[in-house]
């Protein structure tokens, strides 16, 4: 669940960024998966939870800065997508989270607050028992694989 979330224009950029990104927020799930699948496949089998984003979810990138961030994201769904497949017969079974407003960046203000609560058509952030919740739901399922499930109060509708 390592990422970095970070606004960057895109001119910006530099290679050593867009590495970075790419390390924190794609390459630590590819790690993660390569040195837990060996110990599920003895086990019989297991459940991998990956942790991608709403936007990426949804395919547009919605917001500038995020170049490098949206691309990793979209990168653990597909990795994730490919994972299933390939580890099914394993009866490892791997799904991602794709969270949208469930906790106030500490440095936000109250209005910037208010102005993301109001876009999530519940109308309030998820708060971090939301994705526990949808985590536990993978994790007992024993038909679910290769999906991405936003966790994000509908704020993909608008």
């Amino acid at each position: 669940m390592a990422s970095i979330y970070t606004s960057q224009n895109f001119e910006a950029m530099t290679e050593q960024d867009w590495q970075r990104n790419i390390d924190i927020n794609l390459r630590s799930v590819f790690l993660v998966a390569k040195a837990a699948v060996p110990h599920m496949r003895r086990q019989g089998g297991g459940r991998i939870v990956n942790f991608a984003d709403w936007l990426a979810k949804s395919g547009r990138p919605n917001y500038q800065g995020f170049v490098a961030h949206y691309v990793a994201k979209a990168g653990v769904i597909a990795l994730t997508e490919a994972l299933a497949l390939e580890l099914a017969q394993d009866q490892i079974l791997v799904n991602a989270m794709a969270p949208g407003p469930i906790l106030a960046a500490s440095d936000s203000s109250a209005e910037e607050n208010n102005e993301v609560a109001r876009a999530i058509p519940v109308g309030r952030w998820g708060g971090e028992l939301e994705i526990a919740k949808a985590v536990l739901a993978l994790i007992d399922s024993e038909f679910i694989t290769g999906e991405t499930i936003r966790v994000d109060g509908g704020r993909h509708l608008r």
